[in-house]
């Protein structure tokens, strides 16, 4: 018995796109998935550290900076602080001002025996207690003279050692701060260096993904204008009819299947009857 059957084809220039869409879209799902991605998600996208940031973390050390100052400010502290700031000439001074005093002092003395011999009482026991109050006063402002001349030795050494001790603290903040400005400054500029970077390296990816892509989205876009026009055009209608068999072919057939029954039932030994 013959067998009919239709088929809807597309016309043939909508069939011969069908087929270089299938083809072109083949070759790149192929290149697609063989792609080395390496090559488009790798490390070499990241920017790395700026030249000017990698410079202000190198200078972080310097933030510790105050620390000579620190040590050079506890050395101006305690009882004997002021020695280092004692003048070298101070003893020579006190030398060469007592020296003029004792000078001054003995110029005092003739006048005493004037006074003495005045009043009639030249070597006496009234001389002799006259003198003796003399010179112990003499030696009292000698002795006053030299406590104001190392007390003022010592508070000038005891000024300087405070100034520099305040000097020591304000360089033990500022060094600090100093090597803190120009490290922001530094790690700003930095920053800026390597976002433009980064915004460079990833243009460049961009670029490197689209190009992997863009074999595969033009076929896309190939695929999807022919589906258009195999929506826009009607098939074209065709008819098959398959012939029937031959008698030779029919009776082959049917003696297979007698031959199929007839073992069916005989069986191995006998089948069913033997």
């Amino acid at each position: 018995m013959a067998v009919s059957e239709q088929r809807i084809l597309p016309p043939a220039f909508i069939e011969a796109g069908g087929k270089t869409f299938l083809s072109d879209l083949s070759k790149a799902v192929g290149q697609f998935k063989t792609a080395d991605l390496s090559k488009v998600y790798g490390p070499q996208f990241v920017a790395g550290l700026d030249p000017l940031t990698q410079q202000a973390t190198g200078m972080a050390g310097g933030l510790g900076s105050y620390a000579p100052f620190l040590q050079a400010a506890s050395g101006l502290t305690g009882p004997t602080a002021y020695q280092q700031y004692m003048s070298p000439y101070q003893q020579d001074v006190i030398d060469t001002t007592l020296k003029e005093y004792d000078i001054q002092s003995q110029k005092g003395l003739p006048a005493l025996a004037a006074q003495a011999i005045t009043a009639g009482a030249f070597g006496g026991g009234r001389e002799g207690v006259q003198r003796a109050e003399y010179q112990a006063a003499s030696d009292r402002n000698r002795a006053a003279l030299q406590a104001q001349l190392l007390q003022q030795g010592f508070g000038q050494a005891q000024q300087l050692a405070q100034q520099d001790f305040a000097r020591q603290m304000n360089l033990a903040q500022q060094a600090p701060s100093l090597v803190g400005q120009q490290i922001a400054g530094l790690t700003t500029l930095g920053s800026l260096g390597q976002q433009q970077k980064q915004a460079e390296l990833t243009a460049q990816q961009q670029l490197a993904q689209q190009q992997l892509q863009q074999p595969l989205q033009a076929a896309q876009q190939y695929g999807a204008g022919v589906t258009g026009l195999i929506a826009g055009y009607p098939g074209k209608t065709i008819s098959e009819v398959t012939p029937a068999p031959s008698a030779l072919a029919t009776g082959l057939g049917a003696a297979s299947t007698l031959g199929g029954i007839y073992r069916l039932f005989k069986g191995p030994e006998g089948g069913i009857f033997g």
